[in-house]
């Protein structure tokens, strides 16, 4: 897959309300999981205990904290966008943010991103994704969401 490569406000600016691309499929596994409960204190017996996971729920499967597949975000995002000429870049918040489909261990995922909206605020490029993680083999997204970012080109 080819990277976007964008190198000012003006340049990015043509893309608005296109998609900007689709980032490689990641598997999902449960060291992940585990490491992800370790490192937020969250140890849900639906993410960590594969044995009571497949007994007692629907999913026959742990599943990854929603929060987990979320923090994927900058690894995918660089998959599919690189900014040059760039001194800083602020997450800057998340809007409309929806978890519509648990992800299961070994489930792989991938991130597809739009262009929703972009304003230069005195030289700080604001801008709005629409991103969609999408579950391989699964017509239903893990999540939607619009990603705000401020990136100061030089």
């Amino acid at each position: 897959m080819a990277v976007l490569v964008i190198s000012s406000f003006a340049e990015f600016e043509t893309y608005r309300g296109k998609e900007l691309g689709v980032s490689e499929y990641l598997q999902i596994t449960q060291e992940q999981i585990n490491m992800f409960a370790d490192a937020t204190l969250d140890h849900q017996w639906i993410h960590t205990d594969p044995v009571r996971a497949e007994a007692e729920t629907s999913f026959k499967s742990t599943i990854a904290h929603g929060y987990l597949t979320l923090s994927l975000v900058p690894h995918l995002w660089d998959q599919i966008a690189e900014f040059k000429n760039v001194k800083m870049m602020i997450n800057y918040g998340i809007e409309k943010l929806k978890f519509n489909q648990p992800v299961m261990v070994n489930n792989e995922v991938r991130l597809r991103a739009k262009l929703h909206s972009i304003v230069n605020l005195r030289g700080i490029t604001k801008f709005e994704v629409e991103v969609v993680l999408e579950i391989k083999d699964n017509a239903k997204a893990a999540f939607t969401g619009i990603l705000v970012f401020l990136y100061h080109f030089n």
